[in-house]
């Protein structure tokens, strides 16, 4: 962890924070010299810049440096890998510090992926009193740089295995009870549509579940996506379409970061995360184009295509979650690549059978830089992925509105009545920005747990 919740040692280095609009007020008081020489380097208080002030001996004695605002998330994202190696705390000679978004935004600049390389330098360390808003960001960089490094992480030590174990582990630390079902147990346990998809792989697909909380509170139940890499099955994807797809879990890492901080956070809600986990390969017993798949809930469905198979295994989730009558079901996924051509890799697609809380959800994943942009169930569509032959066929009928036709297969799966949310994600940078490196990322998870919160406050 680079930020130590601890009183700063001595010597510490003071990080003052100001804003463009700000900024002459701000440093009008500064000495002529150190006025100067922010204007000879340029600096004017824009985010994510920064100035170095030496004091008369040469040695570091202060850091100005430039933010949107003082809460924003990534407010001083940029500082941890550009500072030089050293102990810093909040300044008070500028803008008013906020600790949470200190905690959150220093732990994000600070990331990097070392599970096989060494990082090139060691980051800058922030010491932040240990008070509740310090605390709290600090938690949630915690369960995003999980996310981080299990999207990170390559096949080959991700499979469906190995992100059971991070579950369990999970479970074992928060006192939640954990347990799968795998192989050819999938079909005795009436999960057939995650046993199709997953049982060409030499690693045998699974249900994972995890269950947390009191039984008298409200029922909240995740699903994530968990296709440990994504071969395209018998309908194979092209070299470059394949390059990512370790990334495929994307979904189930982010429904497991936001279980953990809802148990962290000590939600009053009784919580099932719901983890279909499997790995897309060929070999001769892969099911194949054109076959007919009965699922738990009963409906059919006809393959169009194997490379959709990651709504074949969230329709026996989704189902199996909705037995349970939960108050709430939200399922995360890296679902399509229309979602993507919409939207790009920073605008996860959210879809809701009441515009009301889409939008107010919107709303406040914009206001917390956690965003999602709201898109239609709409039912219209369902013609198109109507079967001859079947209920259901896994693709549409042709190339356009591929993330509503995919929501709108999975809704099939979830009851009428069943208050639901959909998250087609990226769980991706494909460049990096301060506090955003390229590479796994976590999305909507923030905005999320505060509309859980909102949703399940104490009394």
């Amino acid at each position: 962890m680079t930020v130590q919740l601890s009183k700063a040692p001595s010597g510490s280095v003071p990080i003052h924070l100001v804003d463009r609009a700000s900024f002459a007020s701000l440093t009008k008081k500064l000495p002529a010299a150190t006025r100067r020489w922010m204007a000879t380097t340029g600096f004017d208080g824009a985010p994510d810049t920064h100035s170095l002030v030496a004091d008369d001996r040469g040695h570091l004695k202060a850091v100005w440096a430039g933010v949107r605002s003082a809460s924003h998330p990534y407010a001083l994202s940029s500082l941890p890998k550009s500072l030089p190696p050293g102990r810093y705390r909040l300044g008070k000679d500028g803008l008013e510090p906020d600790e949470r978004a200190a905690a959150l935004s220093w732990e994000l600049g600070a990331y990097v992926f070392d599970l096989y390389k060494a990082p090139r330098r060691e980051p800058a360390q922030l010491y932040l009193d240990a008070s509740h808003a310090a605390q709290r960001g600090s938690l949630e960089a915690t369960a995003i740089t999980a996310i981080r490094d299990l999207v990170n992480t390559p096949a080959e030590h991700m499979g469906p295995a190995d992100l059971a174990e991070v579950v369990k582990l999970m479970a074992q630390a928060h006192g939640a009870q954990f347990k799968e079902v795998i192989g050819d147990e999938l079909l005795k346990k009436n999960f057939p549509a995650i046993h199709a998809v997953g049982r060409a792989a030499a690693r045998a697909p699974r249900l994972i579940e995890l269950n947390w909380g009191h039984p008298r509170h409200p029922k909240v139940t995740l699903v994530g996506k968990g296709v440990c890499f994504d071969s395209g099955g018998l309908d194979i994807k092209p070299a470059d379409g394949m390059r990512l797809m370790k990334k495929d879990m994307g979904g189930a890492a982010n429904a497991l970061g936001l279980a953990t901080l809802i148990m962290a956070c000590n939600l009053p809600v009784r919580l099932q995360l719901l983890i279909p986990a499997v790995e897309n390969a060929i070999s001769g017993n892969a099911y194949r184009p054109g076959d007919v798949i009965k699922t738990r809930k009963g409906l059919h469905i006809e393959i169009g295509n194997t490379d959709a198979e990651g709504r074949v295994i969230l329709c026996d989730a989704l189902a199996y979650g909705a037995e349970g009558r939960p108050d709430l079901m939200i399922d995360m996924a890296t679902l399509t690549g229309a979602a993507r051509v919409a939207l790009g890799p920073q605008l996860p697609a959210l879809f809701c059978r009441h515009t009301d809380l889409a939008r107010a959800l919107v709303d406040r994943g914009m206001a917390m830089d956690d965003p999602m942009w709201h898109m239609p169930l709409w039912r219209p569509y369902h013609a198109g992925i109507e079967s001859d032959i079947a209920d259901i066929v896994n693709t549409g009928k042709g190339p356009m509105a591929g993330a509503i036709n995919a929501a709108i297969f999975l809704e099939d799966f979830v009851p009428q009545d069943q208050a639901w949310l959909h998250i087609d994600l990226f769980a991706w940078n494909d460049t990096s920005r301060p506090g955003k490196p390229a590479g796994g990322e976590a999305q909507t998870v923030r905005t999320l747990l505060a509309f859980l919160e909102e949703r399940y406050h104490r009394g």
